[in-house]
């Protein structure tokens, strides 16, 4: 890590803090004669930039102030000595850099990307994405053997080598970008209530969304109007005009349009706003004045503590009325609100019914389709169990055509098994009679009690 990191935050950052300086000498060097020279180096440096300038304008550390861009790069002198290492020197790469991100779509001009008729996703825009960030980086180089893309290819941007000080200027880095468009968006899904909710003045979605930039209060007013153009033309999630927003990604039967039903809703909910600072204002007013009244008591100035009690009664009385002002506002506000959600129920209501009407006057659900189609379904059943009752009776007669057996040829052929079985145990006792102690009991064989038992079951 060189010894410049405690005094400079960037390079406590990743990409920096985790390369020795010996590399920073090679990434800060002009790199713009590897591109043909060595590819495979000219694109890890490429990278490892990208991703370091992402992370400079991420953490708002292109400045020393806490209002710099966290979507936009400044490039230009102030940005070199930013980054300028002791030891290592300014980063000369910097222009080489910015025209392959800008060659490449990943890092477009502010003004390109607010100017620009159409979405960065159309197809004008598309290929050269693909081939930065699908294809590979070995293709897109033979692309640029070719002439196809690169700074000056048929997909390029036509802005030289990136030397002297034609790089300067301001970048949208399109990563940054989508990643803030998604947690905006993603905010926005957990938030949604009523009609009111998709609405915001331009400072109020400032300030609402300036935490997915990490900003503690509200985004910058650049950073707001490319996140907007954004939302608005390449995610068309939104509806902007000069200073209304209306979010729309969650009601697609919802009008392109902000009519005078969202601008009275806006002008409501910002009154009801003001209403509830007057009301904390005036609060605080009158606890001062308590404050102050019981001071003035303690150093025995009776008239002045009269003058501030005297004071706090007047804001009672004028606090009382900011809140009966804030129940009426409020309830008109909730009654609008409900209303406007009335009406996208009805659309939703007729969309549905004609859906349903489309669906009911398919010719496959009329009546004569409907019992065309039960006859049929009947007719094909019933053949189907004459087909299965005739193999079912097919099986039966293949299994009685065998032999048949004759259950009482069976039962003689048992007895005189029985029979042979006894003749053979009484012959084993005559020869076993002397060798059997008195008293002793006969054991009986196996085999004749089994004989009897099939005999007893027979």
């Amino acid at each position: 890590m060189p010894a410049s990191t405690q005094s400079n935050p960037i390079l406590a950052l990743p990409p920096f803090a985790s390369t020795s300086t010996s590399r920073l000498h090679a990434l800060y060097a002009d790199i713009s004669r590897q591109k043909h020279s060595n590819p495979t180096s000219y694109t890890a440096n490429v990278e490892w930039w990208h991703k370091s300038l992402e992370l400079i304008v991420s953490h708002g550390l292109q400045a020393d102030t806490t209002t710099t861009s966290r979507l936009v790069l400044s490039a230009g002198a102030a940005l070199m000595e930013r980054v300028r290492i002791d030891g290592v020197g300014k980063p000369l790469a910097l222009g080489a850099v910015l025209a392959e991100l800008k060659a490449r779509r990943v890092a477009i001009p502010r003004a390109d990307f607010l100017s620009a008729p159409e979405s960065i996703y159309a197809p004008g825009w598309l290929p050269t994405r693909i081939a930065a960030f699908v294809v590979g980086r070995p293709l897109w180089w033979a692309l640029e053997q070719m002439g196809v893309v690169g700074e000056e290819g048929v997909l390029g941007s036509g802005s030289g080598s990136g030397k002297g000080t034609t790089w300067w200027g301001e970048y949208v880095f399109v990563g940054l970008l989508e990643r803030a468009g998604e947690e905006v968006l993603a905010l926005q899904a957990a938030r949604v209530g009523g009609a009111g909710e998709r609405l915001y003045s331009l400072d109020g979605f400032r300030q609402e969304f300036g935490t997915v930039l990490g900003v503690d209060g509200a985004m910058s007013e650049g950073d707001a109007a490319v996140l907007l153009k954004f939302l608005e033309r390449d995610k068309g999630a939104v509806i902007f005009n000069k200073d209304v927003v209306k979010f729309i990604v969650d009601d697609p039967s919802a009008p392109r349009e902000i009519n005078a039903a969202d601008r009275g809703i806006l002008e409501l909910r910002g009154a009801v706003a003001n209403l509830h600072a007057q009301v904390e204002g005036l609060q605080t007013k009158m606890d001062e004045c308590t404050h102050k009244a019981s001071a003035a008591l303690q150093q025995k100035r009776k008239t002045v503590a009269l003058s501030h009690l005297r004071l706090k009664k007047q804001l009672e009385d004028l606090l009382a009325k900011r809140l009966g002002s804030l129940d009426n506002l409020e309830a008109t506000l909730l009654r609008v609100e409900a209303a406007a959600g009335d009406i996208e129920i009805m659309k939703s209501y007729e969309s549905s019914t004609a859906t349903l009407r489309a669906i009911l006057a398919h010719p496959s659900l009329q009546r004569d389709s409907i019992e065309a189609t039960m006859d049929a379904l009947a007719e094909v059943n019933a053949d189907a169990k004459e087909v299965d009752d005739a193999v079912r009776m097919g099986a039966d007669l293949a299994i009685g055509t065998g032999d048949v057996i004759d259950d009482g040829e069976l039962e003689e052929e048992l007895r005189a098994l029985v029979l042979e079985a006894e003749n053979e145990q009484l012959e084993n006792k005559l020869r076993g009679v002397d060798q059997v102690p008195s008293g002793a009991p006969s054991p009986a064989s196996p085999v004749t009690e089994e004989v009897r038992a099939k005999v007893a079951v027979a």
